[in-house]
């Protein structure tokens, strides 16, 4: 698969590099450096507080036995 150039510039993959992808069904997301960085960014975006809402099921019990 190739990448448009302004994009490989603005991700400085001009020599190669590592691209991940995640597959949503009627997309696909495209992400510098992989999906493992991508994961670990999303993670430490995530405070306790959040964790704790998601565990909880954001309010709707049913959620939080899912």
């Amino acid at each position: 698969m190739s990448l448009p150039a302004a994009t490989r510039h603005r991700w400085h993959l001009d020599t190669g590099g590592s691209v991940g992808y995640l597959d949503l069904g009627d997309a696909i997301v495209i992400v510098p450096n992989g999906v493992d960085k991508l994961r670990s960014e999303l993670l430490s975006a995530i405070d306790d507080d959040m964790w704790a809402d998601a565990a909880a099921g954001f309010g709707d019990d049913e959620l939080a036995t899912q």
